[in-house]
């Protein structure tokens, strides 16, 4: 492999070293990703090209890895699978360092704000701050969009040489209707056939969407900015403006998205360029007085080879190795390790130099890494592996497998709850087939202070607030109403971990809590698991239940942290 050259995606010529095993693998999750997370094994077989029986191990094989789960006969993408893009992210740390600016000039400007960068002779996002509207940006971060129906693409495409200016003719011709950018509508007939014709941004007549893409090139060049007057559909204008590195590259590209009715592409440009500018120059002060990322502690690599040994004695054939490894190499770079060589990545990772080395000829093949003069880089291809489809996840969905794993373990309801003022409100939920069991659906609010889940997220706050005494109504005569008594018994739970409430809402009713937190440490949500009170004593509860309500929570934890990372996860 030559260190110096990068081979284009999707090439015919397979370097004799690939690894097939991880090529499949990661043609399953792009079917994946494009089916929006969620196909039958029987659609990814259609879909892939392969074998049913590839198609089982693969999906066997990511499952054990918690990148996939398996629900009866379909595979769905799961959280733990947006550490791969979290480590492109992390390596870039372009969302790290320049997030805050974006999102402050969304809520400046009450419009959608976009920071992408360019893939290829596309653009692909990597942060968004939208507005919550009727009609709002439905673009998520990973997603690809061709660079011709962009306002971004043009300034990138102010760098690109005569070999990429090549690559874009021949996408262009070989995909005249954007049907490799599931992301965007594809183009369906041409400019002078299509109503929306005449635009404030001069394209020509005649041709299709994007035909004189070089013009605009030529003219963002000229100016410093661009539009999109309507190229990705009708009704959606933005305005683009480069932010640079300090060595004067493009590092990526901040748009300001928003709606015919709201603004044309010549009034966005009129009212919002210069505030666009000023917040430019804020975050390409942030590039250059941005310290060196901090190292990262020493790896512990030996885990990787223990773990794949024991998977591929559980699962036997079913568990591909390789797959499991050539992933692997993905996560290892990150923010203190965007640039790695061969032998930093089979340290980081555990693998034998040979191993590593032929994962990373198949990865920089397939255009997920890029290698010069012997260092490694992750691109912006990564984020293709699932972060579209999951970068709306929000808690519910996080925790609504791992409740209904912990209803069927431990034979009772369980549930996921967040803090609505002095309420609870029911988010996520998995009830058991009994003839009496706990009547509650998700939406339902109920008294905070009376509640196991309430007591775990009131414990967290610095002075949780309780309401008026005249509010601390008894609905049990067990019920716990004295101001001073629930400050008592919060001070028990936080130091406890846990919350029991045992006929306090209702007489037979017991319930058991524990927290939820978040990246930083905040309790963001409680779990608990409900039951009458006639099938385990308070004793029994604490014994047999809690262990299994913390696991669960651990789990929610650990999908919520890699889910969040780069986002806020709603619901959170």
């Amino acid at each position: 492999m030559s260190p110096n050259v990068t081979a284009a995606p999707d090439s015919t010529a397979v370097p004799a070293e690939a690894v097939a095993p991880l090529t499949r693998g990661i043609t399953v999750l792009r079917r994946l990703t494009e089916a929006d997370g969620t196909a039958s094994l029987s659609a990814l077989e259609r879909a892939s090209g392969l074998a049913r029986s590839t198609v089982d191990r693969i999906t066997a094989t990511l499952a054990r890895m918690g990148y996939v789960r398996l629900d009866g006969r379909d595979a769905v993408l799961a959280p733990r699978l947006m550490e791969l893009g979290n480590a492109y992210l992390a390596a870039l740390r372009l969302p790290k360092l320049l997030h805050a600016h974006a999102d402050a000039l969304a809520d400046e400007l009450d419009e959608s704000v976009s920071l992408a960068v360019g893939d290829r002779d596309g653009i692909r996002f990597i942060h968004q701050a939208t507005r919550r509207r009727a009609m709002s940006l439905s673009f998520r971060i990973g997603d690809l969009l061709p660079a011709e129906r962009t306002a971004p693409g043009p300034l990138f495409a102010t760098e690109w040489d005569a070999a990429e200016w090549q690559r874009w003719h021949e996408r262009r011709a070989a995909d005249p209707e954007d049907r490799g950018f599931p992301a965007v509508p594809a183009r369906s007939r041409p400019l002078e056939d299509d109503d929306r014709g005449e635009r404030s941004s001069g394209r020509r007549r005649g041709g299709t969407l994007g035909d004189d893409f070089e013009e605009r090139t030529a003219a963002a060049r000229k100016q410093g900015w661009a539009l999109d007057d309507q190229l990705i559909e009708p009704g959606l204008v933005a305005l683009a403006v480069p932010v640079r590195d300090p060595d004067g590259r493009i590092a990526c590209v901040v748009s300001v998205v928003s709606h015919t009715s709201r603004h044309t592409a010549a009034g966005l440009r009129d009212a919002l360029l210069p505030r666009l500018r000023t917040s430019v120059d804020a975050m390409e002060r942030e590039l250059r007085e941005a310290p060196p990322a901090e190292p990262a502690a020493p790896a512990d690599p030996s885990g990787l080879a223990a773990w794949t040994g024991a998977s591929k004695q559980e699962l036997g054939r079913e568990f591909i190795e390789s797959l499991a490894r050539g992933l692997t190499v993905i996560t290892s770079f990150g923010e203190e390790r965007s640039a790695l060589t061969l032998t930093e990545v089979a340290r980081a990772t555990g693998l034998a130099r040979a191993t590593a080395r032929r994962a990373l000829i198949t990865l920089e093949h397939l255009g997920y890494v890029t290698a010069q003069d012997g260092v490694f880089r992750l691109t912006p291809r990564v984020l293709g592996l699932g972060f579209p489809a999951l970068s709306r996840t929000t808690l519910p969905d996080v925790a609504a497998p791992h409740l209904t794993a912990l209803s069927q373990r431990v034979h009772e309801s369980a549930s996921l709850a967040v803090l609505a003022g002095d309420e609870i409100r029911y988010t996520a939920r998995f009830t058991t087939s009994r003839v009496m069991s706990v009547n509650i659906t998700v939406g339902t609010r109920l008294p905070a202070y009376a509640t196991s889940l309430g007591r775990v997220m009131l414990a967290d706050l610095p002075e949780p607030h309780l309401p008026d005494p005249s509010g601390l109504v008894a609905p049990t005569p067990r019920t716990v109403t004295d101001p001073e008594e629930l400050r008592a018994v919060l001070d028990r739970v936080r130091r406890d971990g846990y919350a029991l409430v045992d006929g306090e809402l209702e007489e037979g009713l017991r319930s058991i809590a524990v927290p939820v937190r978040e990246r930083g440490g905040r309790v963001v949500a409680a779990v608990n698991v409900a039951l009458h009170s006639s099938r385990r004593t308070p004793e029994e509860c604490v014994e047999e239940v809690l262990p299994e309500l913390l696991a669960t929570a651990s789990r929610i934890e650990a999908d919520l942290h890699i889910a969040g990372r780069f986002r806020k996860v709603p619901g959170a």
